[in-house]
């Protein structure tokens, strides 16, 4: 039953973390007129574009490379189906799965406390949100499973 669960929390991972990079991440509405809304790979394609190759290369780091290599490392062990458990180190990318999410919710709130413009959470933060949790979920069961 504990097989089917973390195969679930991973195929879902997998699932919504596509989704996460490729939908909308927050709409920004300034000035009634104008309205903007990126997901993180047009983020990155923006920050390339504009020769920001150092910060377009940190976003892809630790919000995409960051959060995928855990996927796998965790979909392996599951694979695996051995006594091993998860390599230790894997618990630092936990502690990074979350920042993007709270980054964006920062940028929402600094945008509706400013008066500039109003932003407005869209279903890409949401679906990259529950990717990484599902990833956490299926870690954590993987652990008590084979712990």
């Amino acid at each position: 039953m504990t097989s089917l669960v973390i195969s679930t929390a991973l195929l879902a991972s997998a699932i919504f973390f596509g989704l996460g990079i490729t939908l909308p991440l927050v709409q920004f509405d300034k000035f009634y007129f104008f309205s903007e809304s990126p997901s993180l790979l047009e983020l990155v394609v923006t920050l390339w574009r504009e020769g920001q190759g150092w910060i377009a290369f940190l976003v892809v780091f630790f919000s995409i490379g960051m959060p995928l290599l855990k996927m796998v490392i965790v979909f392996n062990s599951a694979v695996k189906r051995n006594n091993e458990t998860l390599p230790h180190w894997l618990s630092y990318l936990s502690k990074w799965s979350m920042m993007d999410v709270v980054l964006v919710a920062l940028v929402i709130f600094g945008a509706k406390t400013s008066g500039v413009a109003t932003a407005i959470a869209q279903p890409g933060i949401w679906f990259y949100a529950g990717a990484a949790l599902l990833s956490v979920v299926a870690a954590e069961l993987l652990k008590f499973n084979r712990g």
